[in-house]
């Protein structure tokens, strides 16, 4: 694996370090979001639910429009600069806002961000690399997404213990948002991404895609609608006892776990199955999700112990994931099956935040983890079924 992983095409680490910046920006603001929410705006877990879903369901428009488009043209560099331009200078944003709905509008411009340069990233590094090696291209890029993720809130919790406030931390956020934006100018359009067609035309048909792929998002679909905002965990660990300081460190040990093993877990997947992988990844998630529900008070060690469990369940499926995609689709449509991929999971993200908040709300943690946890159950048993159906 170590060999393979030098080998890899310089693309490959550049988005790859890329997304280091930029989580490392993002997940430096995103644990502080609910405090401040909660704090300055005085914003309960129902109206947390509707920004953050809504804020989803937009940029997943956007993801299958750009995979779309970039199948058209045969181009992927431009929605991957414009996307992590708007991403990265729009987050300082949240300064001016004085309710909600600002908060709202902001996160949206975050996620059109998201949603632009998505698809056309996860299908550069799918075309960059082999079939053989997809596993590992992805859970290169998840690793070093996730340990931006690790960096910025450990940043953050030292920037808050030195006395800095947290629109201090907005403003600090300009940095690496400037240095993704000169990376992205680097990247190179790979020979594989172009596919020569006289009659391309516009279009986003979902019938023109394999049954087999369509049964996979089936099981994601159903995955997803349980898979509601990560700030539900990070509200749900202050309940449970953790302090203000100690939250954006909770998110950092759910991202050091997930950094460490996206790489060898994905990688893993080239060899035994990436179904095996999803499927264990997405019973974990179930079982997180119903310890968190039942316990009625906790200590740190335990809901650090818990996050640890939840970043095993994120590096074994967020990199395994999409390479399933690239798998399942013909290389002429692959931009367009991640815009499908992305749009799925992303619009079944509206219905599961505002589902999880109204429960979690009305009827307490216990019935909103509850419904989580029996999510996956259900997708892993579909996905289980679909896979004998595939031809991979």
């Amino acid at each position: 694996m170590l060999t393979t992983l030098r080998r890899l095409p310089p693309n490959v680490w550049l988005i790859g370090l890329i997304s280091l910046l930029n989580d490392t920006a993002s997940d430096m603001l995103y644990p502080l979001i609910p405090v401040y929410l909660a704090s300055v705006l005085m914003v309960g877990p129902k109206s947390l639910g509707i920004i953050e879903g809504i804020a989803e369901a937009t940029s997943s428009f956007l993801k299958l429009l750009s995979g779309v488009i970039m199948d058209l043209t045969n181009s992927a560099k431009p929605w991957i600069v414009i996307g992590y331009s708007l991403a990265g200078f729009s987050r300082p944003l949240v300064l001016i806002a004085n309710n909600w709905v600002g908060v709202l509008f902001i996160r949206m411009i975050d996620r059109v961000g998201k949603g632009l340069r998505s698809s056309p990233r996860d299908a550069m590094l799918a075309a960059s690399v082999s079939p053989e090696n997809r596993g590992l291209a992805f859970g290169l890029h998840r690793g070093m997404d996730n340990a931006g993720a690790v960096i910025g809130p450990i940043l953050a919790a030292l920037l808050l213990g030195f006395g800095y406030k947290i629109k201090d931390l907005f403003l600090i956020s300009i940095i690496p948002a400037t240095l993704c934006f000169g990376m992205s100018l680097l990247i190179q359009e790979p020979q594989a991404t172009v596919v020569q067609s006289e009659n391309r035309r516009f279009s986003w048909n979902f019938k023109e895609l394999p049954v087999n792929f369509k049964r996979y998002l089936l099981a994601v679909a159903i995955f997803t609608l349980g898979n509601s905002s990560n700030m539900f965990l990070l509200l749900r660990a202050k309940e449970l006892g953790l302090l203000e300081v100690q939250i954006p460190l909770a998110w950092a040990t759910i991202s050091a776990i997930a950094a460490v093993f996206s790489t060898p877990l994905s990688a893993l997947s080239d060899r035994f199955g990436r179904i095996r992988l999803i499927s264990m990844g997405w019973l974990s998630y179930g079982l997180f999700y119903l310890c968190l529900g039942l316990l009625s008070s906790s200590t740190p060690i335990v809901i650090f112990g818990l996050f640890a469990f939840y970043g095993i369940f994120l590096a074994a499926t967020e990199g395994v994931e999409k390479a399933l995609v690239a798998d399942l689709a013909p290389t002429s449509l692959l931009g367009t099956a991640y815009g499908w991929f992305n749009l799925v999971s992303g619009l079944m993200l509206l219905p599961a935040s505002i589902i999880f908040g109204w429960l979690y709300e009305r009827f307490g943690a216990t019935s909103a983890f509850g419904f989580s946890s029996s999510c996956s159950l259900i997708a892993t048993f579909l996905l289980l079924w679909a896979s004998k159906k595939f031809a991979i």
